[in-house]
């Protein structure tokens, strides 16, 4: 029981550093004129999307770092930066095809143009959460064996 709680601890923390990875590097992108024009062909409020991406990265930064924790070594790849951005590569293609693909196809007219924008710009967010979570992750192990 006290190891169940020391995994949520941990991911938790790393969900908080990747999540807000994830809403700074959102943030950053929010302001450049593909993502205004992006923002406007599906309709998407400026503010409302902000807090949306600090929820959506909190989730998939929990989603990453539980799974980094509790199944290191099955895992693929070499460090703890490499698995996470395998883990946050699948989150990328689920969230691609669960959320990307629709939105883009019922909202707008040029599918193609708006579901590579979204693809991009989810590719750019969802790495430097994995980077941050996977570096944390990393930091934390060298603590913990010292």
């Amino acid at each position: 029981m006290a190891g169940s709680k020391g995994i949520w601890k941990r991911a938790f923390t790393l969900a908080l550093a990747g999540g807000l990875a994830f809403w700074a590097t959102n943030f950053a992108i929010s302001r450049t004129p593909i993502a205004a024009e992006y923002r406007a062909a599906l309709s998407i409020s400026y503010y409302p999307m902000l807090l949306e991406s600090l929820i959506g990265g909190l989730i998939i930064g929990l989603c990453v770092s539980y799974c980094l924790l509790r199944f290191f070594d099955k895992i693929p790849g070499n460090g703890p930066i490499l698995k996470s951005a395998f883990l946050s590569f699948i989150i990328l293609i689920l969230v691609t095809f669960l959320i990307g693909g629709p939105s883009a196809y019922f909202e707008t007219n040029d599918i193609w143009r708006y579901f590579t924008i979204g693809t991009s710009f989810n590719i750019i967010r969802i790495l430097a959460l994995g980077i941050v979570v996977g570096y944390l992750y990393n930091e934390h192990i060298s603590e913990v064996s010292k």
